[in-house]
């Protein structure tokens, strides 16, 4: 943590890491004190359904088109869209998607469970 008060992330030199989505640059975890995160994520085809028992996720959709698998239910993606993903609620993004994503409280990978 800064003495600061503000902290500044450039995504474009954050190395990405492997998510059940596809690839993931974080960034403000520790710098939050562990209140939220702050995660621009590639979406591959692949991805894998999950869920956070803690956590809940805002997805807001930068670029692409696909759906939002929600438990039982599908959600239309595209640029502008924003969902909330409550604790305990399996999901996966499916499409070719660029995601901004705020964790809250920060990411944390204890809190990730296949699903």
């Amino acid at each position: 943590m800064s003495d600061r008060p503000y902290e500044v992330a450039d995504f474009g030199t954050v190395d990405p890491v492997r998510c059940p989505c596809g690839w993931a640059r974080r960034a403000f975890g520790e710098a939050s004190g562990g209140i939220a995160s702050v995660h621009v994520v590639e979406i591959e085809q692949d991805s894998q359904p999950h869920l956070h028992r803690r956590t809940t996720e805002f997805y807001y959709v930068l670029e692409g088109t696909g759906h939002l698998e929600l438990d039982d239910d599908r959600v239309p993606l595209r640029p502008g869209v924003s969902v909330m993903i409550r604790p305990g609620c399996r999901h996966r993004a499916v499409g070719k998607l660029r995601i901004l994503n705020l964790p809250v409280p920060a990411f944390d990978p204890e809190d990730e469970f296949p699903a």
